[in-house]
């Protein structure tokens, strides 16, 4: 299966809305960018994005391009906020196949398939409700990468701290142990 299409998202979100982007005509099958729009399909623009940089295969950087464009048409065309927007859908639909012929022994012929896609993503923003739920989580990735990096922040420096009174705490030990040593030496 391809996914929800447009027609089906609006009937799931009740509404209608969304910003388009579409790349026709690219020479992959549509099989190749299925796997990875399937796991997409209704994440946050940066976790797609996250999502998208991770992965090893070609219809992803392509996907990603396809994003990047959907999420600037939302941005410059109809004023949306960049924070709010999602995937709401996302399929890859087959172009017309184009066949090529090669020659074979025998005067024969095999027939070559070259296979090709059209790609869509729609993005739109979330709903309140939403974004209250999102935030009752701990907010959206980014927000909770920033929270992980102040905490590993915070945490290296009370090391720091820590470490540096241990050692003022030893070389403070270090002289007394050695003063110690000098009355016990100046006793005999």
């Amino acid at each position: 299966m391809t996914g929800p299409k447009l027609n089906e998202a609006n009937r799931v979100a009740g509404t209608r809305g969304g910003v388009k982007a579409q790349l026709r005509w690219v020479r992959m099958s549509a099989s190749k960018f299925r796997p990875v729009l399937d796991q997409m399909r209704g994440l946050d623009v940066t976790s797609a994005r996250e999502l998208l940089s991770l992965h090893e295969v070609g219809a992803a950087a392509i996907i990603q391009k396809l994003l990047k464009s959907a999420v600037s048409n939302a941005v410059a065309n109809n004023e949306m906020d960049e924070e709010k927007l999602y995937v709401k859908a996302c399929f890859a639909d087959e172009s017309p196949t184009i066949k090529r012929f090669r020659p074979r022994a025998r005067g024969r012929a095999n027939t070559r398939l070259r296979r090709g896609a059209h790609v869509t993503i729609v993005v739109d923003e979330m709903d309140e409700n939403t974004l209250k739920t999102l935030a009752a989580q701990g907010g959206t990735e980014k927000s909770d990468r920033r929270k992980r990096v102040a905490a590993s922040q915070a945490r290296a420096a009370a090391a720091a701290a820590t470490d540096a009174k241990s050692e003022a705490t030893s070389a403070d030990a270090g002289e007394a142990t050695e003063s110690s040593a000098a009355t016990n030496e100046e006793s005999k």
